[in-house]
């Protein structure tokens, strides 16, 4: 099969290699899922810059669709030809999506509705997932978002866009953090009300002069180590809640006395590793916002194989609206 790989940690151009490898074969319990589309995220491009290897070669991405080509012992045959997409592709385990066929168990290869394509498949795994559990998290933990202001930091990222569509169909009012006027008309499409400019203007005093001083019930939150002091600055409401999948830095420092006095809280989540109860339930979730086709996908870039360095350059710059997609 033809795949694309890395052999050692390093710059795209430098150490992605395209070229052939054996078609896996699935084992009991797992299906073999002939590739449509790999999806590219930022972790997939954190880990082949830094991320040790743990085996001689890496297939990078964990996110994909296409349909199933076989079955391993114990699995139905009934999934041969179902269209699917998949989680966790590459996450524990050397072989991802960027690859015209991958191997995995049979729970990791989820249906895929027929009125959603494969390019908007590949970017279920994380980008969806994420969404889908950041907004669980947040009515958890702030109960019902109707009518609950909410700012969603990144708000046009990839994740962010479908967090925006999620609360805007809750219910809720979304403030919005973005870079520049184009990915503020981007996260307004997917239901933004207010956009807040993080590079010109102070994020705290905006959200406050947006909830009368009060600040948002929710964050949902793409990077703490900003977050954290904007909470402390009044960005957050007392009593709100923080629902936080990531952060720019790895040592982040807490001001820990208003965080105190006000009863903020903060829940963290890493999507690569849901309790069972949380991940069956994310599914299910998603399954049913596909099959209503609720969603907006945007497809920023789409690249072959053989542009995959330049597919991870893309999603490393930040400046592609949408997702970037390999289509095999």
């Amino acid at each position: 099969m033809k795949a694309a790989w890395y052999t050692h940690n390093g710059e795209a151009q430098d150490v992605m290699v395209v070229g052939e490898l054996p078609t896996p074969q699935p084992a009991a319990g797992e299906v073999l899922v002939r590739l449509v589309t790999s999806g590219v995220n930022p972790s997939d491009v954190k880990s082949r810059r830094a991320r040790a290897l743990t085996d001689p070669l890496i297939v990078p991405h964990s996110d994909g669709a296409g349909v199933i080509e076989a079955v391993g012992a114990g699995v139905p045959a009934s999934r041969v030809g179902e269209r699917v997409w998949v989680w966790n592709g590459q996450w524990q385990r050397p072989l991802g999506t960027c690859a015209e066929y991958m191997a995995l168990p049979q729970e990791q290869a989820v249906h895929l509705p027929e009125g959603t394509d494969f390019a908007a498949g590949a970017c279920m795994g994380i980008p969806g997932l994420t969404a889908v559990q950041a907004v669980t998290l947040a009515e958890r933990l702030a109960g019902n978002l109707r009518g609950q202001t909410v700012l969603v930091t990144g708000a046009s990222s990839a994740v962010g866009h479908y967090i925006t569509q999620m609360v805007t169909q809750a219910g809720g009012h979304v403030l919005g953090t973005v870079g520049s006027p184009a990915k503020a008309q981007h996260a307004q499409a997917a239901g933004m009300q207010e956009a807040i400019d993080y590079k010109s203007e102070s994020v705290p005093e905006r959200v406050k002069a947006l909830t009368r001083g009060r600040g948002a019930s929710v964050i949902i939150d793409m990077d703490f180590s900003t977050t954290a002091t904007w909470a402390a600055q009044g960005a957050l409401a007392p009593h709100g809640q923080v629902v936080c999948y990531g952060s720019n830095a790895l040592d982040v420092s807490l001001p820990f006395r208003p965080w105190l006095f006000q009863s903020m809280g903060v829940q963290f989540f890493l999507v690569y590793d849901l309790s069972p109860a949380d991940r069956a339930a994310a599914l299910a979730r998603l399954t049913g916002l596909l099959q209503a086709q609720s969603l907006i996908h945007t497809i920023g870039a789409r690249c072959t194989l053989d542009q995959v360095a330049d597919a991870h350059r893309q999603v490393e710059a930040g400046q592609t609206l949408g997702n970037v997609v390999i289509e095999l």
